[in-house]
């Protein structure tokens, strides 16, 4: 009872998105599973059974950061309930994250990438071939993420101005800039769907073979196929796109506040973190040219 009322205060007051849900949905069931066997109900809950199952988590070998997203959960739920007058004292209050190791945000070459988009053959000139090029260009050329593409509307974009209005976490609302070129290859797709005469009225922009709302595996499969074509890593996802522009507008002078806006983040310290990449290349170029190094 009380997980349906918070999944429906995120969806309907906080306007999550539908990854967002599921993750935090996954999360506090697991959480109200392990009360339920050992016998508590949430109302009763205090930190020690709070630290006893993430100590669980922590014995089947989860990633620091896996439960750290667990306690943001925990603790988001747990501020609902207070909101809520059903608990009195929130116990994950005296719950800390765990120490994540920082890792490096995984970038392919901005190069590899337009060499990869600018291919002659490197799309088919069907439907499918022209959405899965939208798919890319657009995740490439603006930076936004899975979730925004997937409610990205035909009348957000504004093709006279030159840009995309972006619906991003809790629905904060953006405008994003998009290139001339990006802007031609959305018209041609648009003018290619309209062809089609799909038996349905969806209004999003990416949409499936049959005309139907794409979905988020959807995207990242067109995503992880085209980015094999020129990259062994093992990370190719729609987030990788995103950090790859992010990394090269860094590197080709941006500034850190225009790259925040662009991305939606909602603090520079999100943004922040793409600086190390550049470090990584200054001290690679430094190596490589200064006549001590």
């Amino acid at each position: 009872m009380f997980l349906e009322r918070f999944i429906n205060f995120l969806k309907y007051e906080k306007n999550y998105s539908v990854h967002s849900i599921h993750a935090y949905e996954r999360d506090i069931r697991t959480y109200l599973d392990y009360l339920t066997k050992n016998g508590f109900q949430v109302q009763d809950a205090t930190h020690h059974q709070i630290r006893a199952f993430l100590a669980q988590l922590m014995e089947r070998k989860l990633q620091p950061r896996s439960i750290n997203r667990t306690i943001s959960s925990l603790k988001s739920f747990h501020k609902f309930l207070l909101r809520e007058q059903i608990i009195d004292v929130n116990p994950v209050a005296l719950v800390k994250m765990l120490k994540t190791p920082k890792n490096l945000p995984h970038f392919i070459p901005s190069n590899d990438i337009i060499k990869m988009l600018d291919s002659e053959g490197g799309f088919s000139n069907d439907f499918q071939g022209y959405r899965d090029r939208v798919v890319v260009e657009i995740l490439f050329g603006t930076g936004v993420r899975r979730s925004e593409l997937l409610q990205i509307s035909e009348h957000d974009i504004d093709f006279m101005q030159g840009t995309i209005r972006i619906f991003g976490k809790g629905s904060k609302e953006r405008l994003v800039p998009i290139t001339s070129s990006l802007s031609e290859v959305i018209k041609e797709y648009i003018v290619l769907k309209e062809k089609h005469n799909f038996n349905n009225t969806s209004s999003k922009l990416i949409v499936t073979n049959k005309g139907e709302d794409a979905y988020a595996e959807l995207i990242y499969q067109v995503v992880r196929n085209r980015l094999g074509l020129i990259s062994s890593k093992q990370k190719r996802s729609p987030h990788v796109l995103r950090h790859s522009i992010a990394t090269a507008m860094l590197n080709n002078g941006a500034q850190l506040n225009d790259i925040k806006e662009l991305l939606g983040h909602s603090s520079l310290a999100s943004t922040q973190v793409y600086t190390h990449n550049s470090v990584e290349r200054l001290k690679y170029i430094y190596k490589q040219a200064h006549p001590k190094a």
